[in-house]
């Protein structure tokens, strides 16, 4: 019984005896300095809106660039609250490591939709359905164009971007999202002479789920060219317009 508790006693001061140590040994002294910044970028399909030469000059311009610095003098805190208020950035994570490395990780932020309204605004709409200000960067994205502004773009086209998103089918399908006067969708696809109808931005997967059944038995039968335009607007009906010949 005695062995047992002098054996746990030994193994609780060891166990303390090394969490010090380890604190310690990986605590940076005063005259330890950064030598190596490594910036780690989210990579996505849509391309880089930020690299890591960009972060790198926003640190130096905001004289927050740690190489050479005392690693005692560096506030990883001061670095992640910057770059966060990058409109192209989602998260930042910003640590030291036992080798005298300032590690940033910065997750980009990611577009769904690009917004080229009839007002003249161009932005993205990104997976959140927050704006991003346009970047010089080409994203290969649905262009939504009409009568759509920045206090709207939420309501009107986020589900159906995020319905995109999450459906490789419709994400290369649909070249392009028009919005009308007033306020309903008009789909132009990449494949088919014809343009489809949504109506008010709900049941958004419902209308084109039925829609894509409409192509795999009808349009497949038909022909993607007969009809000039296809209505998924009611429930539970499919109205289409010939063309004229």
């Amino acid at each position: 019984m005695w062995k047992k508790i002098i054996l746990l006693i030994v193994l609780l001061v060891l166990t303390g005896y090394l969490a010090v140590a380890l604190t310690v040994l990986n605590r940076p002294s005063a005259q330890d300095v950064c030598e190596q910044v490594e910036v780690k970028i989210s990579e996505h399909d849509r391309g880089g809106f930020i690299t890591p030469g960009e972060v790198e000059r926003l640190l130096q311009k905001e004289k927050l660039y740690p190489k050479g610095k005392r690693l005692t003098d560096i506030r990883c805190r001061d670095i992640e609250e910057f770059l966060a208020t990058n409109p192209m950035i989602e998260n930042v994570e910003c640590y030291k490591t036992p080798t005298n490395a300032v590690c940033i990780e910065v997750t980009q932020r990611t577009p769904i939709l690009r917004i080229m309204a009839d007002n003249g605004e161009q932005y993205y709409l990104d997976s959140r359905g927050d704006v991003m200000p346009h970047a010089h960067y080409a994203a290969h994205l649905a262009v939504v164009t009409g009568a759509v502004t920045q206090k709207d773009a939420r309501a009107l086209v986020y589900e159906l971007g995020q319905y995109l998103e999450g459906h490789p089918f419709w994400k290369e399908q649909v070249e392009q999202i028009h919005v009308t006067h007033t306020g309903e969708l008009e789909l132009v696809p990449r494949i088919g002479d014809h343009i489809v109808f949504l109506g008010r931005p709900r049941d958004i997967a419902d209308k084109l789920e039925r829609l894509k059944l409409f192509y795999t038995k009808g349009l497949n039968t038909v022909g993607w060219n007969k009809y000039s335009r296809i209505s998924m607007e009611f429930n539970n009906q499919i109205i289409c317009t010939k063309k004229e010949k």
